[in-house]
Formats: structure tokens, sequence, C-alpha cells
């Protein structure tokens, strides 16, 4: 396979941690195709299969696509007794039948160049988290995802890697924890390295699986969270 002129698509790759991902995948030589609402995207509801079909039938008008972040999702905050039928619905489409979606329409792409690269960014509360029923059920989901497509990729020289962030200052975290919140008080105070995370961190982190030469890493999950994932206080 040669690197150049490689073209990845980012999901959600517009805002937050999705453009962080995008920027470094433009720094890193790629050709980087976003799906997303609103900004340089192509614009689609993520949230809707038949959307999603149209504008991934619209990136591969532009050549074949061999690499892929499913980036998109939202989370839905509620409690168990709360949390309801519908939220847990738009949870699955957008978080999981998305990645599902996406990935398979770019599948054939790395199976005709005997390589593709797919990175998923999960969570770290698919480890458990309160008030994340929906979310932490989809975020686990797409980890599961990832193991079946390594094992079945492979084969390819196709790789799949998930990675979880741990807190990380977007507005999707401070919107889904209240800076007054003592709960979100204490997700920092738990924080080994004593810092919020950036979108940077991740982005450093999803070039790594994308790389070329990180063909013999698959079916991984990387938490970038600070350390949050071996402290004692799972929160």
């Amino acid at each position: 396979m040669n690197p150049t002129n490689r073209r990845v698509l980012v999901t959600g790759g517009a805002s937050g941690i999705g453009a962080s991902i995008a920027e470094r995948c433009r720094a890193d030589g790629l050709e980087v195709v976003i799906i997303d609402r609103a900004g340089e995207a192509i614009h689609a509801d993520l949230s809707d299969p038949v959307s999603t079909a149209a504008a991934l039938d619209e990136a591969l008008m532009g050549g074949p696509i061999t690499s892929i972040v499913n980036n998109v999702g939202a989370v839905f905050p509620a409690s168990a007794e709360e949390q309801t039928l519908d939220e847990l619905e738009a949870a699955w489409s957008l978080n999981l039948r998305s990645a599902m979606q996406c990935t398979q329409a770019l599948i054939p792409s790395m199976q005709d160049a005997g390589f593709g690269r797919i990175v998923t960014i999960s969570s770290r509360a698919a480890l458990g988290k309160e008030l994340r029923s929906a979310y932490a059920a989809t975020k686990a989901g797409l980890i599961g995802l990832t193991r079946v497509w390594a094992l079945e990729l492979g084969r390819y020289g196709v790789t799949a890697n998930a990675i979880g962030p741990g807190p990380i200052a977007t507005p999707l975290f401070t919107g889904a924890n209240p800076a007054d919140s003592p709960r979100t008080r204490a997700i920092l105070d738990s924080i080994p390295v004593q810092r919020m995370g950036t979108p940077e961190d991740v982005a450093h982190a999803t070039s790594h699986f994308l790389d070329e030469r990180s063909g013999f890493v698959t079916g991984q999950t990387l938490y970038v969270c600070g350390g949050m994932t071996v402290g004692s206080v799972a929160i």
C-alpha cells in the first residue's frame, strides 16, 4: 500500500475531537473527508441511515477511502430509571449504527487496496459511569464491533482499533457535566495527571492507529484518560 494520497473519512469531524483529528490527519499527509451536519463537510444527519447512505455515496465519488475514524456521538445523560427508550434508540442509531454503516461502506475499498485502518472513538464510560445507560451501552458496543472487525478483516491488511477518551475539554463534555456539579468536580479530582484531556490528545492517539506502520496492532482499545482507568475510583 502506497501511503501517499490516502483518503480518510472522519465522521463528526467539523468540531470538537473530530475537528482535531481531521487537522492532525491533514498534518500527517492524509486527504480528509468529513461527514457532519455543519461546517466544511459533506452535510448529513448521521442519526438517519438514509441521509448517511447518501453522504457515503458522495464521499466515495471522489475515489476509494481506505481509512475511517468513527467519531460522531452524543451522550443523552439520564439515570437508569429516567433514561427513555427514545433516547436509547437515538444513542444506538448515532453512536453505534452509524459506525457500522460507514465502516461497511468502506470495506470494499480496503479489501481492494489490501490495506485499511479503522479507528473508532469509544469512551472511558464504556467501563461504567453513572447517568450514562444509553451512552455507555453504545460505546461498549463499539468496542465489541472493533474486536470483531479486527478478527474478520485482518487477512485483508485492515486493522481495527478503538480509543476510549476520558474527560476531554469539549462542548460535549461541558454540556453533559455542568461545571458547578459536585460530580464534575469529583471527576476532575480523580484524574491522576491532574488535568483535563484535550482534543489533541485524542488526535495523537488516532494518528498512531491510522499510521501505515501500525499494521501489527489491531483489536485493541486505548484509553486516553489521564490514568483514570487504573485509579481506584470509577467515576
